[in-house]
């Protein structure tokens, strides 16, 4: 049986986690994952659960939890006809190779090599968040053939490395090829559920090593995956209404700096251990 204390401490931690996930997502677009995967790993750290595989718990629950919340934001979308099913559709063949691949990569891997890699890009999605140009363009249309062939494994294969959806590298790829932005994020959701789902089937078979928090199946933790999901399904509809009564774009660049910070950190830990 496991230590009720314990468990009662796990859920506090993680109800705040996703309170913040929610209203931080509904506000300012961003991934949880982004959120997710730092807090789980500083939550898990202060309960003692600081073992090699500690990241690989991190990013396998926060992509469990994006399964959920990217096929609710899709259908959502849908009602509005904002997903580019065109862009989804031939887009995931290369992005559920490259999960899969990202999958098998995590899985061998310890946490502070995860801890770098987590780091390098997270800050450059905080950098580009901070001072990317909605008129930067690298082309007019989405690529297709070779640079489809490369791009589309890339984003799923580094996704997976962050524990995230497909928000982060998603939106602003599309964006620099003309994709307007409510169908950038429209069809980001969608990228979202083809790196989760395949990454998360492999990471609950997988065999995790050291002390594991209560109620964990390979290396997803059901008790974050459960309370994540239901705090922001409360939470994320505040942070919308947020948005719509005040300008999101100070707050973008104020969470641009937090992700950097949060990012020089993770580098931090990995490089000193």
């Amino acid at each position: 049986m496991p230590d009720i204390s314990l468990v009662l401490q796990m859920l506090a931690l993680l109800a705040v986690i996703g309170a913040f996930a929610g209203v931080l997502a509904g506000l300012l677009g961003v991934g949880g994952g982004i959120v997710l995967v730092p807090a789980f790993f500083y939550a898990f750290q202060t309960l003692g659960y600081e073992g090699p595989d500690l990241m690989q718990m991190c990013l396998a629950t926060s992509l469990a939890t994006i399964i959920v919340t990217s096929i609710r934001s899709v259908m959502s979308h849908n009602k509005k006809g904002a997903v580019d099913w065109d862009i989804l559709r031939t887009w995931a063949p290369g992005i559920v190779i490259g999960a899969v691949l990202g999958m098998f990569v995590v899985a061998q891997l310890r946490s502070t090599t995860l801890q770098a890699i987590f780091g390098i890009l997270a800050l450059i999605v905080g950098l580009y968040m901070g001072f990317g140009r909605k008129d930067w363009r690298l082309g007019q249309a989405m690529p297709t053939g070779v640079g489809r062939a490369a791009l589309s494994p890339a984003m799923g294969f580094l996704s997976v490395l962050m524990g995230i959806g497909g928000g982060s590298f998603g939106v602003p790829l599309m964006s620099l090829f003309g994709v307007p932005i409510h169908r950038a994020v429209a069809t980001a959701a969608g990228f979202g559920v083809l790196i989760a789902v395949p990454a998360v089937i492999g990471f609950v078979l997988v065999a995790m090593s050291g002390p594991v928090p209560p109620y964990t199946l390979g290396a997803v933790n059901l008790i974050a995956f459960v309370v994540i999901i239901a705090m922001t399904l409360i939470t994320a509809p505040w942070g919308v209404k947020l948005a719509h009564a005040m300008d999101p774009g100070p707050l973008k660049r104020v969470f641009a700096v937090f992700l950097v910070l949060v990012a020089l950190n993770m580098l931090r830990k990995a490089v000193l251990g």
